[in-house]
């Protein structure tokens, strides 16, 4: 069982809850089929948005995908086939490039919990992650900020990957994040390299060959063979 930053119990349903905060399912967080066995009975003072924590999150109903950031539960829809398939391919070159050049490294798909600020307010999913401090692999979570994180945006998504998620990211001490856009075919590098909370930016598209930073050039992740792949299964 992980204790640090908050609890993380090995048996997710071993907390209960039973009485589901206004305030959530007004937002449409919690869907009322779920609702009767969502929160934990010695819960009874109801809760707002942005005093959630670890405990609240862990006790939510299996197989129902959650966010808490900075204590806001988030419900997170269905990622698409496209979207899984750009996840897929960019794990695989990844965790290739690793075993190739025998980086102290691992790279992780969701669902990954990722304790980000290794406070009880805090579980973010990201799409895919590499971490380098594999001091922070826990058997159930991440404890701590990844070296690099890639977000794959959807409609519902792309404000919190591109705003919220940023500074999130940023400011736990993320060193490289990346912004897929599939839609428009473009993605987004922000390198966190800066002093007092600037960045590098710059924007790529599908045709490009993108180095990693956090790799020190020895990978890269050719777009232009997901480009190809994705058009063959999807059209333009």
């Amino acid at each position: 069982m992980e204790k640090e930053g908050g609890e993380y119990p090995e048996n997710r349903r071993e907390t209960r809850y039973t009485d589901v905060p206004d305030s959530v399912r007004q937002e449409g967080l919690v869907q009322d089929s779920a609702a009767s066995e969502a929160w934990h009975s010695d819960r009874k003072k109801k809760r707002g948005q942005g005093e959630y924590t670890i405990k609240d999150y862990l006790a939510l109903p299996e197989g129902e995908r959650w966010e808490l950031i900075d204590g806001r539960l988030i419900r997170m829809e269905s990622p698409t086939t496209v979207h899984q398939f750009i996840c897929a391919k960019l794990l695989t070159v990844l965790n290739s490039c690793i075993d190739e050049h025998e980086l102290p490294c691992l790279a992780l798909a969701a669902p990954t919990d990722v304790q980000l600020d290794m406070d009880d307010r805090t579980i973010v999913v990201p799409d895919l992650i590499v971490l380098c401090d594999l001091k922070k692999l826990r058997k159930k979570l991440v404890y701590g900020a990844p070296d690099m994180v890639v977000e794959i945006l959807s409609p519902s998504t792309q404000s919190r990957d591109m705003l919220w998620k940023n500074q999130k990211y940023q400011f736990a001490g993320v060193r490289e994040y990346w912004i897929v856009n599939p839609d428009e075919k473009k993605i987004i590098v922000n390198l966190y390299t800066e002093p007092k909370g600037a960045f590098v930016s710059r924007i790529y598209d599908f045709e490009e060959k993108i180095p990693v930073a956090i790799s020190e050039g020895k990978c890269e992740i050719d777009f232009s063979e997901i480009k190809r792949k994705m058009e063959k299964l999807y059209g333009n």
